[in-house]
């Protein structure tokens, strides 16, 4: 593991200065999800939440809060991201089902966007919950977490 580089020579946390970097492609895949009951996985499916289509909504959003993670985060950096891509899967369990989230982020730039990515992946869920939570306020969402990175100076990561 490396270096904590969020804090300046005082102990205080500091945006760490990229200006030195190599401008490489970078692309980050994060994934969450949210557990909800069968009532919820039906209307969504056939469209009978009274909020609108919960998936469309809820992909804009993930596209929104990686476009606005440096806002949420304080010390992420402002990035131009050249790609945001936020799919879904349904598993089936015994009484329940779950929104696998994926969101897979790229930009071409000096720093990666692991942040983008997991953000996306939140407010994608939260998003979800928002709109159904009329129904069932029981809904559990997670695990959120970095499934892939690639490029820059600290290399490739697969979970």
């Amino acid at each position: 593991m490396g270096d904590l580089t969020h804090f300046n020579e005082q102990g205080r946390a500091k945006m760490v200065d990229i200006s030195e970097k190599d401008v490489t492609v970078r692309t980050a895949i994060a994934q969450s999800s949210i557990e909800v009951n069968s009532e919820i996985h039906e209307k969504i499916e056939q469209g009978k939440i009274g909020k609108g289509d919960v998936l469309a909504v809820a992909q804009v959003a993930g596209v929104m809060a990686a476009k606005n993670t440096s806002q949420w985060i304080p010390m992420c950096h402002p990035l131009s991201l050249n790609g945001i891509n936020v799919n879904f899967e349904w598993e089936e369990k015994t009484d329940t089902y779950i929104l696998h989230i994926q969101v897979e982020v790229k930009t071409q730039g000096k720093t990666g966007v692991e942040m983008e990515a997991l953000t996306a992946a939140s407010a994608t869920a939260l998003t979800v919950y928002d709109m159904c939570k009329a129904i069932d306020k029981g809904m559990v969402i997670g695990p959120t977490f970095l499934k892939k990175k690639t490029g820059g100076k600290s290399g490739d990561f697969e979970r």
